[in-house]
């Protein structure tokens, strides 16, 4: 049965956060990237809960939650996910994010790695190269999308995910999530996903993995090595044949990549 989301009370009632989880064994918090947990916990997730406690909490701002007006920057984020897991029991725990939740989870492993036990990066924004920009996603038309995302445009995953809504009613939904979710996504990375990340991921000491589709066109795979040459400890998994979200387009290369790091 897929999992369902519940609310856990951070800082006293001041964040009402939704969570995902499922799964049992070593927790591995996940942070979703720019369009939030609206899918529900994917496949993706399903397959590492069959060997971890896996935890995805919706990040405040995202899938018309509350709570970002209370978020000024990528510190004050970075504070709040701690208090988040103090109200989970989290003192330990793997950490995983895609694009920005891997800035995200980047940023909580530099700023507490007595807490992070491993680190899974996958096409995670957070670093600029004038040479290689990040390609800007707020300039992008949804018919441009598929061509960025994925290797394969017209492959089945791009198909399922970019599969348009049945009704009227739901493509006004679909375009009012999409439009709260860039909102909340560009307080973090605009006008450049650059907030100094730089400065703070030598900081990180947990083995880490960075997961890299080598056709990313959202993020090139350039950023890949220069994630891992910034981090003491880390590896780099390539997926052939994959854009920016190999979990989906390549499931089963970037599942073996993690559970052979995770363990």
């Amino acid at each position: 049965m897929a999992a369902e989301p519940t609310t856990v009370s951070v800082r006293g009632g001041e964040f009402e956060t939704r969570v995902y989880r499922q799964g049992s064994g070593e927790p591995l918090l996940w942070l979703h990237g720019a369009n939030g947990m609206g899918a529900g916990f994917t496949p993706d997730l399903e397959a590492l809960a069959a060997h971890y406690d896996v935890i995805a909490p919706v990040t405040p701002g995202f899938d018309d939650t509350a709570g970002l007006e209370k978020i000024d920057d990528i510190h004050d984020l970075v504070f709040y996910y701690q208090d988040l897991c103090d109200a989970l029991g989290l003192t330990s725990f793997h950490l995983a994010g895609h694009s920005l939740g891997g800035m995200f989870a980047a940023e909580i492993a530099a700023a507490r790695p007595d807490m992070v036990k491993k680190l899974m990066l996958v096409d995670p924004v957070g670093l600029w190269m004038d040479e290689t920009p990040v390609t800007d996603l707020f300039t992008l038309l949804p018919s441009e999308l598929p061509g960025v995302l994925f290797a394969d445009p017209e492959g089945p995953a791009a198909s399922a995910m970019m599969k348009p809504p049945a009704t009227e009613e739901e493509m006004a939904d679909a375009m009012y999530l999409r439009l709260v979710n860039f909102s909340a996504t560009g307080k973090f990375i605009w006008p450049i996903p650059d907030k100094g990340l730089k400065k703070r991921l030598h900081r990180i000491k947990a083995p880490s993995l960075i997961v890299w589709g080598d056709q990313d066109k959202l993020v090139p795979p350039a950023y890949a090595q220069l994630f891992a040459s910034k981090i003491a400890n880390a590896n780099i998994a390539m997926i052939k044949n994959a854009g920016h979200l190999p979990q989906f387009e390549q499931p089963e290369a970037y599942l073996k990549e993690a559970i052979a790091f995770f363990g």
